[in-house]
């Protein structure tokens, strides 16, 4: 896979080819023997804390969409074919956490596949020598929340990379007071383990400008359907659903900006250097944050697709498009323990030290967000 494949030009599948290849796909990862590192002592890789006053509480919910057939499953009479269905993992400021452990960032399930499939969705990344599953996240599973209604946030990440590669940005912002909600898009992602089954992107490669769309048309609807079901989660009673907003990295920050123009429910937003040629968004009235890094591939087509957007630009200097998610921390570990290249490095999150670059997202968009969602 090139070096952004949630956008620009390539050759593309068609959608039964896609359908299958995810099936092959599935069962070639879960059986094949890249699916279980051969070290005898794989590196187990860590996430920093967040960095506010509070601690954070995690609870999944599995969303289903009857109304849609899912765009990347098999035709009609094959198996698998159905429902959309879409996971999400909400984050929030927790009243306490003590007895309630700290959740994965991957499932057991997840990890045994995204073993395998690591160097396909992002080249460079080692096929074994890593304990992907050993790799905990800070938010603990079914904490109680902090009494009071708060900000809602909804994340949609980059393309071939599942919602918990968002996860330490998300943190940051729940510890400092939001309701963060990252929305997987299964098909797309790398893996999600839906309540029956696995699924495996189907994105082989840069996808073509039709796949493009059918990902970006796909994210804005699994968008609408958490919009719409928020009210009926057991965490309803903390989200101020009249305070949300909406960020999203590379093809997420496309979705984001789309979902925005076409949402009332949506306050603000923040694109994480998405490209934004697909829909109408030159005269949106909202708030509309911008950020772009100078190691991006696709920098001339960003540059253009921006031009007459309104917001507010920010510049990343000495960093590569995967810095804004969990890559910017895993990735040096994994250089400094021999596992990746200088190269593959500087190709997924710059060569520069990633504290910077994070640091002024964290900040950018806890500033952002709290003056727009007040």
């Amino acid at each position: 896979m090139n070096r952004h494949p949630s956008s620009g030009p390539g050759p593309g599948p068609g959608r039964r080819t896609v359908a299958k290849a995810a099936l092959l796909g599935t069962a070639a990862v879960l059986a094949g023997p890249a699916a279980v590192a051969r070290a005898d002592r794989p590196l187990v890789l860590r996430l920093p804390a967040p960095t506010g006053p509070h601690p954070v509480g995690l609870r999944t919910f599995a969303l289903t969409d009857p109304s849609r057939t899912d765009p990347w499953q098999p035709e009609p009479g094959e198996p698998g074919f159905g429902a959309r269905q879409v996971m999400v993992s909400v984050l929030y400021p927790a009243r306490t956490v003590r007895g309630f452990p700290r959740a994965p960032q991957l499932t057991p399930a997840e990890a045994g596949v995204f073993t395998g499939l690591a160097p396909l969705v992002r080249p460079g990344l080692p096929a074994a020598g890593v304990d992907w599953g050993a790799t905990l996240t800070h938010g603990h599973v079914g904490a109680p929340p902090l009494p009071g209604r708060r900000p809602v946030l909804l994340y949609s990440p980059g393309g071939g990379d599942s919602r918990t590669l968002g996860t330490t940005l998300a943190e940051d912002l729940a510890s400092h007071g939001h309701v963060v909600v990252l929305v997987d898009h299964p098909g797309d992602a790398s893996q999600v383990e839906l309540p029956d089954r696995m699924r495996v992107t189907v994105l082989r490669g840069e996808p073509d400008a039709e796949t493009f769309r059918t990902m970006v048309d796909t994210r804005v609807a699994d968008l609408r359907l958490v919009l719409d079901r928020l009210g009926s989660l057991p965490l309803a009673p903390v989200m101020d659903r009249r305070r949300t907003g909406i960020y999203g990295h590379s093809a997420g920050g496309t979705a984001a900006v789309s979902a925005l123009a076409g949402d009332d429910r949506i306050a603000a937003g923040a694109n994480l250097e998405g490209y934004l040629d697909l829909d109408p968004v030159k005269g949106l009235a909202r708030p509309l944050l911008h950020f772009r890094t100078d190691g991006f591939a696709g920098a001339a087509r960003l540059t253009a697709s921006w031009e007459g957007v309104p917001g507010r630009r920010v510049r990343l200097t000495g960093a590569g498009h995967w810095v804004f998610g969990d890559h910017a921390f895993l990735v040096p570990r994994l250089r400094a323990a021999g596992l990746v290249t200088a190269g593959t490095r500087d190709a997924l999150i710059g060569p520069e030290p990633p504290a910077a670059a994070v640091s002024s997202v964290r900040r950018e968009l806890r500033s952002f967000f709290a003056r727009h969602l007040s």
